[in-house]
């Protein structure tokens, strides 16, 4: 089946389920033993149609991206015959010699001479930076978080960010009257640059094989570990030797609603969850949750009926809660006692710093008894929530 096959098959079941659920329910509003365990196989049904439109999504991405042609055509118009020369990391020449670096165990010396500008100072080399776009791209397809925040790049020492802490006013003024005097108040967020790494190992025999695509290899293999760590730090960091994630105490979002129950949600907190965020924010604003919340919220209705979830029925475009994309992700709690399980705002006030240059280094010994090599892959990152009031989390109620 299609990708909108899908959808529509998966809209289909939803209406169905709805239905269910409306001339299931007794008249205290809950459902039978017998009836809650067949909402749940016609909600699982609804779930795999989902994870089967996304795996489909995925692949079509794929092979668009391995369809692409390797060498861009020609469109500009001549310039004398002359094209800026590339420089450092961004020749072919580091590019070739750094491959040859990373599948050779003893590198000829012309190849050690070429990768001086790309030394890092713990031994390993900055990836070329056509490469390193390439697991720039990588990391946005593993890491939700990166599609929905703002990403800048950084050489070198802290980033200081200014941010407006407090606004001026205006104010009525009589006939002749003094101008009152009402100005802006600016602090600054600091971003720095945080380690994060990888050991990944390839065999002696894949290396050495001429159509093993080591370059593809390593960068899914990076942005799955890197980008699974990322996030998890961008949700949960407390900001020791991590970035500081949406969720923490104190610099993180703030809390816009506090359900009434540690075990549940209701229509009316999500709606007052919605409304808790200011009207500007509002106007980019996703939902982030965990996929078993999901499961929990889209039994919920408005005060006229109408569910507040809504499946997608475009390619492409993600499920709708009060009007606005549902994304989810793993390191979202799940609903619990005190757990923030629901973040709600403009997620482009949430800032990543790449520091520019990720190294790759290579292992020749630490594995040569298993007849494996080591590469040593690294980046340095941060980020930071630049205002805590454009991004509002729901917390459940403490436990008892």
């Amino acid at each position: 089946m299609t990708i909108l096959e899908l959808r529509e098959k998966r809209a289909k079941a939803w209406e169905a389920t709805k239905a269910f659920l409306d001339s299931h329910r007794n008249d205290k509003g809950m459902l039978s033993a017998e009836d809650d365990a067949t909402y749940s196989r016609m909600e699982q049904e609804i779930t795999d149609l989902g994870k089967e439109i996304a795996r489909l999504e995925r692949q079509e991405a794929l092979d668009a991206e391995l369809n692409r042609p390797v060498n861009k055509p020609l469109t500009g118009k001549p310039m004398n015959g002359k094209e800026t020369a590339k420089t450092g990391r961004a020749t072919d020449e580091y590019r070739q010699n750094f491959w040859n670096m990373m599948r050779s165990k003893t590198p000829m010396p012309t190849v050690m001479n070429a990768l001086q500008i790309g030394t890092d100072s713990e031994g390993g080399y900055l990836v070329p930076d056509e490469y390193e776009r390439t697991l720039v791209e990588a990391l946005e397809e593993e890491n939700i978080f990166r599609q929905l925040a703002k990403i800048i790049q950084t050489s070198s020492g802290d980033r200081k960010i200014p941010v407006v802490a407090t606004k001026g006013t205006a104010s009525w003024i009589d006939e002749e009257g003094a101008y009152l005097e009402s100005d802006d108040s600016f602090s600054q967020v600091s971003i720095g640059a945080y380690k994060l790494g990888t050991m990944i190992k390839v065999s002696e025999e894949l290396l050495n094989d001429s159509v093993f695509d080591l370059e593809s290899y390593i960068s899914r293999e990076f942005a799955r570990r890197i980008g699974a760590k990322e996030e998890e730090a961008f949700f949960t960091g407390d900001g020791s030797g991590k970035p500081l994630g949406i969720l923490a105490a104190t610099g993180g979002a703030e809390t816009g609603v506090t359900a009434a129950s540690a075990t549940a949600i209701t229509a009316d907190e999500l709606i007052d969850l919605f409304y808790s965020l200011k009207a500007p924010y509002r106007r980019n604003a996703v939902w982030v949750l965990n996929d078993s919340t999901i499961k929990a919220i889209r039994k919920l209705k408005d005060n006229q009926g109408q569910y507040l979830w809504q499946p997608s029925l475009t390619a492409g475009a993600p499920d709708l809660l009060l009007g606005k994309p549902v994304r989810t992700s793993a390191f979202m709690p799940a609903i619990a006692a005190d757990a923030k399980t629901i973040a709600f705002g403009d997620f482009s006030y949430y800032w990543i710093a790449d520091r520019q240059g990720r190294s790759f280094k290579r292992l020749n010994e630490l594995y040569a008894a298993t007849g494996q090599v080591g590469f040593l892959a690294s980046q340095r990152v941060d980020g930071k929530l630049i205002l805590p009031e454009a991004i509002k989390v729901l917390a459940q109620k403490s436990a008892a």
